[in-house]
C-alpha cells in the first residue's frame, strides 16, 4: 500500500492533511453541485409526475453498490489518481492494467472538463433567476467562474480543506432549509396524489433509465476522496468511511427535498420551471426569500466545482509521474506542494467549454464517457484484486460478489439509456486506442516501457 507520492526529480510530498471530516465535506459538496436543482424538473418530465421519485431510488441504489467497489479499491491503493492507479494494478502495469488507465486518463483529458464546464453552465443558467441575462452574459458567467475556482484551489491542501468544510456547512444549511420549508408548508399527501409504483415492462425500464441517467449525475462525487488518496490521513478508514457517509447522507437529502418540493408545488408545474427550487421558496415566503434561496444554490453550485476541480488535478497529475502522460504534468509547485500543471490545463480547458450551453447532452456526454472504463473497469478489477495474493485489502465489501454484479448491470442499463450520445463514449475509446497504438506499440519506449515521459 502507498502511504505517500513522493515527485522524484525534486522530492516534493504530497501531504496527509485531509481528515474524515474534510474527506466528507469534500465529497459532499462535489456531488451536491447545480445537478439537483436543475434536473429536478427534467425527471419528473421524463416520468411524468411524482413517480419520479424512483429514478432518485435507482440513482442511490447504484451509488451504494458502486460505492462498496471504490471503497474497497481506495483502501487498498490509497494514492493520487483514483481510477488511472486502480486500473492499473488491478489488471497488472504492463497489460491490460497499461492499456484501460491510459484510456482513463484520455477520457479524462476531456471529460473532467466537461464535468468543470457543467456545473458553471447550470450556474450561469441558474443566475438567470437573479438577473436577465443575454446568451453572451451567460457564457461569460460561466467562464468567469471557473477562472473564479481555480484561482482559490491554487494554494497548499491543508487550506483546500478548511475552505471544503466551509462551503459543506452551506450546502448543508441551504438544503435543510428547502427540505423543512416543504415539510412544514407543505402536504405529503398533496406530494403523492399521482404516485404511482415502478411497473415491471421494458417501456418503463427504458424511461427509469433515462431518468436515472439525469439523477446519477447529480449523485456522481462520492468517489472523489479517492482521487485524493495519497492526501488523506488514515486512509484505509477514512476513504470507505467518507465514501459511505455522503452517498447516505445525500440519498435522504435528494429524496427529502424532492418530497418537500412536491408537497408543495404541483407536479405539473414544476416539470416546466427552470428554477424549481427558487420558485418553490417564493411560493412559500416570497422573492425576496427566493432571491436568497437562488444565491446560496449558487454558492452550493460554486461549491461543487471547487471540489471536482481539486479532485480531477490529482490524475494527469499521478499518471504523468508513471510515465503514462505527458512529464509536464509530473510537476508540483515547488512550494504549495501541490500539482499546479494540471491543475491550470484542466481549468482552462474547463473555462473554454464552459462558453458553451448545452447542459443536459454534456450530462449524457460525461457519463457515456465514464461508463465503461472507469465504473465497469473498477468493478471488473475488484474481481482481479481480489484474486492477487500480492495485495492486502483493508477493506473488504459485504455480500461479495453481489455489489460487483449489481452495479455491472446497473452501468449497463444507464450506458444504454444514454441513446445515440453513447457512441461519444465508443468513440473517444477507439480515438484513445489509436493513439496508443502509435504511442506504446509501435513506437519504440524507454527501458521502463513508457514514451511520454522525457
Amino acid at each position: 500500500m502507498l502511504q505517500q507520492e513522493t515527485d522524484g526529480r525534486n522530492a516534493v510530498q504530497l501531504d496527509r492533511k485531509i481528515g474524515l471530516t474534510q474527506a466528507t465535506a469534500l465529497n459532499m459538496i462535489d456531488m451536491v453541485g447545480i445537478g439537483p436543482f436543475v434536473v429536478i424538473s427534467l425527471v419528473i418530465q421524463l416520468m411524468n409526475g411524482p413517480g419520479a421519485l424512483w429514478a432518485w431510488v435507482a440513482g442511490a441504489l447504484l451509488a451504494i453498490t458502486d460505492g462498496f467497489i471504490w471503497a474497497e479499491l481506495g483502501a487498498a491503493m490509497p494514492a493520487a489518481g483514483g481510477s488511472y492507479v486502480f486500473l492499473r494494478e488491478c489488471f497488472g502495469r504492463k497489460g491490460l492494467g497499461k492499456f484501460f488507465s491510459f484510456l482513463f486518463i484520455w477520457q479524462t483529458t476531456f471529460q473532467a472538463p466537461l464535468v468543470i464546464a457543467s456545473g458553471a453552465i447550470g450556474f450561469a443558467n441558474y443566475f438567470k433567476y437573479l438577473a436577465p441575462l443575454t446568451d453572451l452574459q451567460t457564457r461569460a458567467v460561466a467562464g468567469g467562474v471557473v477562472i473564479l475556482v481555480i484561482a482559490l484551489l491554487y494554494r497548499n491542501i491543508s487550506g483546500i480543506g478548511k475552505i471544503s468544510v466551509a462551503l459543506w456547512v452551506c450546502v448543508l444549511g441551504t438544503m435543510g432549509w428547502i427540505i423543512w420549508s416543504g415539510f412544514a408548508h407543505g402536504s405529503i399527501e398533496f406530494a403523492l396524489q399521482d404516485f404511482t409504483m415502478p411497473q415491471l415492462s421494458w417501456a418503463y425500464a427504458a424511461i427509469l433509465g433515462q431518468a436515472t441517467v439525469k439523477t446519477v449525475y447529480s449523485y456522481l462525487g462520492y468517489y472523489n476522496v479517492c482521487h485524493l488518496g495519497g492526501e488523506i490521513r488514515y486512509p484505509e478508514r477514512n476513504i470507505p468511511r467518507s465514501i459511505f457517509i455522503s452517498i447516505i447522507g445525500i440519498a435522504i437529502l435528494y429524496i427529502a427535498m424532492n418530497f418537500s418540493v412536491l408537497s408543495v408545488l404541483p407536479w405539473r408545474e414544476a416539470m416546466k420551471s427552470d428554477f424549481v427550487i427558487s420558485l418553490f421558496i417564493e411560493r412559500i415566503y416570497g422573492r425576496e426569500s427566493a432571491l436568497i434561496a437562488t444565491a446560496l444554490i449558487l454558492a452550493i453550485a460554486f461549491s461543487s466545482l471547487f471540489a471536482v476541480a481539486v479532485g480531477y488535478s490529482r490524475i494527469p497529475y499521478a499518471a504523468a509521474k508513471d510515465g503514462m502522460y505527458f512529464n509536464v504534468f509530473a510537476k508540483l509547485h515547488p512550494v504549495k506542494h501541490f500539482p499546479h500543471v494540471s491543475l491550470l490545463t484542466l481549468g482552462g480547458l474547463g473555462f473554454i467549454f464552459s462558453l458553451g450551453n448545452k447542459l443536459s447532452w454534456v450530462i449524457s456526454a460525461i457519463l457515456a464517457m465514464r461508463i465503461i472504463i472507469q465504473f465497469i473497469g473498477g468493478a471488473v478489477g475488484v474481481i482481479f484484486l481480489r484474486r492477487n495474493p500480492d495485495f492486502r485489502l483493508p477493506y473488504r465489501m459485504i455480500l461479495y460478489p453481489i455489489p460487483v454484479v449489481m452495479a455491472i448491470a446497473m452501468w449497463l442499463w444507464l450506458f444504454y439509456s444514454t441513446g445515440y450520445i453513447s457512441f461519444a463514449g465508443i468513440g473517444m475509446m477507439a480515438l484513445g486506442s489509436l493513439v496508443y497504438y502509435f504511442v506504446f506499440v509501435r513506437k519504440p519506449s524507454n527501458e521502463n516501457g513508457n514514451t511520454l515521459r522525457k
